[in-house]
């Protein structure tokens, strides 16, 4: 494979990092928002702008507006449908000073959900993987959320859930939209983090704006050199390679530190700011009612174990081909999650660039 063969393999490993941080980001606000009413207050109103779906109650505003009182129903515990498995669909976009502004999805995750075992399943979907559509032709995968958004942006979501469901026979229950802009945001919001860098990183596209130079040693770092130190890969020359166990450790060296300043009173006074930064930077066809009474009782909720499916993929210019079998055992979990057998296997090549091989 050649050297420019490599450099466009490259697949942003910040997919299950921005996953975790945003997982964690919105149990934080609900523990904090227990104790301090104006901080509880806040949160709801967050969540409720991040929720694209129809409201539950009116807002603030309109409850005014129309003479009621202001008032907040009580958050029901979670219920049995609550509990049942489910689907999401995880989507990042890039729009990082200098990265162009598109809104192509720079990251993908397929996931299953299963609350009673307290487990789940993770799929990363290469940007680049061939992906074909009768009527739309062939494209990458990160072409159709941008598609679907220009056509008709209220229905972007839903068509995008329609459309990745129906390529892999898993139905998507709910989408969740991330900024990664917001991550640099929060990184700064809590003052930076002191880190180990592990090795002298330098790389740089002007393609995308990635513009990574960081030295060897313990150093304090803002948002964006946060974010270069969680994504790098390698030089732009190939050497000083980074394995997925070193961008692991790197991406829970940060979540450790901005765990702790989070939970800080220093955290605490902070989180007005944190708040808004979710506001505007995360949208999620999930109603809002929904996220309250989920986040509120997280320890029903969350995963205790979390499986990343891995499955290889081949760069042949302009698209990345998955390996067919990885892709049938990571479907076969993400199904098992959810208590169903993997349906049409033999069927994914007709609509999925796959290879096949060990």
């Amino acid at each position: 494979m050649t050297p420019r063969s490599k450099k466009k393999k490259k697949m942003s490993r910040l997919r299950k990092w921005m996953l975790s941080l945003t997982a964690v980001i919105g149990l934080l606000i609900i523990g904090v928002g227990g104790f301090l009413g104006f901080l509880h207050h806040k949160a709801i109103s967050t969540l409720h702008k991040i929720s694209a779906a129809a409201e539950y109650y009116a807002p603030q505003s309109q409850q005014q507006e129309q003479g009621g009182t202001v008032s907040e129903p009580p958050v029901e515990s979670v219920t049995e449908s609550d509990m049942k498995p489910m689907t999401f669909l995880l989507a990042g976009i890039d729009n990082r000073e200098g990265s162009g502004g598109t809104i192509n999805t720079d990251v993908m995750i397929l996931g299953a959900l299963n609350s009673e075992k307290k487990s789940a399943s993770l799929l990363s979907i290469p940007r680049d993987l061939k992906i074909s559509q009768p009527q739309l032709g062939t494209h990458k995968a990160n072409y159709f959320y941008a598609h679907y958004y220009i056509k008709d942006k209220t229905a972007a979501m839903a068509d995008t859930k329609e459309f990745f469901g129906d390529l892999v026979h898993i139905p998507v229950d709910y989408m969740v939209m991330i900024n990664f802009e917001g991550f640099r945001q929060i990184i700064d919001a809590v003052g930076g983090v002191d880190v180990d860098v592990d090795m002298d990183m330098r790389y740089k596209d002007t393609a995308d704006g990635t513009d990574i130079n960081l030295r060897k040693g313990m150093q304090h770092l803002d948002g964006k050199q946060t974010l270069d130190f969680v994504r790098y890969r390698k030089s732009n020359d190939g050497s000083s390679p980074s394995s997925d166990f070193d961008r692991n450790r790197r991406q829970q060296q940060v979540l450790n530190q901005v765990l702790d300043k989070l939970t800080s009173f220093k955290g605490i006074s902070q989180w007005g700011q944190v708040l808004d930064i979710i506001g505007e930077q995360v949208q999620t066809d999930i109603p809002a009612k929904n996220l309250e009474r989920w986040l509120l009782n997280y320890k029903k909720m969350k995963p205790d174990q979390i499986q990343m499916q891995t499955v290889e993929g081949q760069w042949k210019s302009p698209y990345v081909y998955w390996n067919e079998q990885q892709l049938k055992d990571a479907l076969t979990s993400l199904a098992g999650q959810l208590g169903q057998k993997p349906k049409r296997l033999s069927t994914l090549g007709n609509r999925i660039g796959l290879y096949s091989g060990e």
